[in-house]
């Protein structure tokens, strides 16, 4: 029996993608929130607590993709006050399994290497702070409710290469279509994460060495699903 799974901007940048690469394996509730669904979407506004609620019946785990960067207001009631309801949802509901996503906002060490997950400094962007902030209340619900939440950090996301890039080097810190879908079921699958909460870089590429992945290998067991930097490797 395939798991249940509320899928929360299900229209959106990451949504589109990745809502065709998961139907095969879940059995989606696809929820997004604009003048005019897609065919088979449901409307949830995650401002409103009630809606998340129901939509999160019924459901055996949740997907988090809802957001919005530019606005200052939105941005807060979107992405912090949307994680809010979506683990209050899953704690009123019984729901013990919920994946988050988020910026990675490490940018400002920008001279260090093997950088962890959630490092952050002299971030003064409104989006990441919103997003920082629903990281604290996720951690919060899910250790005071046994709610295994997966927090996956992104900054750029590509299409899979099927032929040599010339000229390039491997991206510093981007994943590629197949590896997202791959590191959301491993988060959807896997039984439990360590203290209720975990956070994690997922990237394609780390040849370059300057974020650490280690955890995400061990805990997730997740791995590119190809060598993809053979890509980049130029030929004299």
């Amino acid at each position: 029996m395939k798991k249940k799974v509320l899928l929360l901007g299900a229209a959106g940048n990451l949504g589109k993608e990745l809502t065709p690469r998961l139907e095969p394996y879940y059995e989606l509730r696809k929820a997004e929130f604009m003048p005019q669904l897609p065919k088979g979407m449901i409307s949830v506004d995650v401002r409103q607590y009630d809606q998340v609620l129901e939509a999160a019946r019924g459901m055996d785990a949740i997907l988090n993709l809802a957001v919005v960067r530019m606005d200052p207001i939105l941005s807060f009631q979107v992405s912090t006050r949307g994680a809010w309801h979506v683990m209050k949802a899953a704690a009123e509901l019984g729901i013990k399994k919920v994946l988050h996503t988020g910026p990675e906002t490490s940018r400002p060490h920008s001279h260090d290497f093997e950088i962890e997950p959630g490092t952050s400094g002299g971030i003064d962007n409104y989006y990441a702070v919103s997003k920082l902030m629903a990281d604290d209340i996720c951690k919060i619900y899910a250790q005071t409710y046994g709610i295994n939440t997966i927090c996956y950090l992104f900054r750029g996301f590509r299409d899979d290469p099927t032929e040599p890039v010339p000229d390039q080097c491997e991206p510093e810190f981007c994943v590629v279509w197949t590896d997202l879908m791959h590191a959301c079921r491993l988060a959807l699958d896997i039984e439990s994460v360590p203290d209720y909460f975990q956070k994690f870089y997922v990237m394609s590429y780390d040849a370059q060495g300057r974020y650490d992945m280690r955890r995400v290998k061990q805990i997730m067991g997740f791995e590119p699903v190809k060598r993809w930097g053979d890509y980049y490797k130029r030929i004299f």
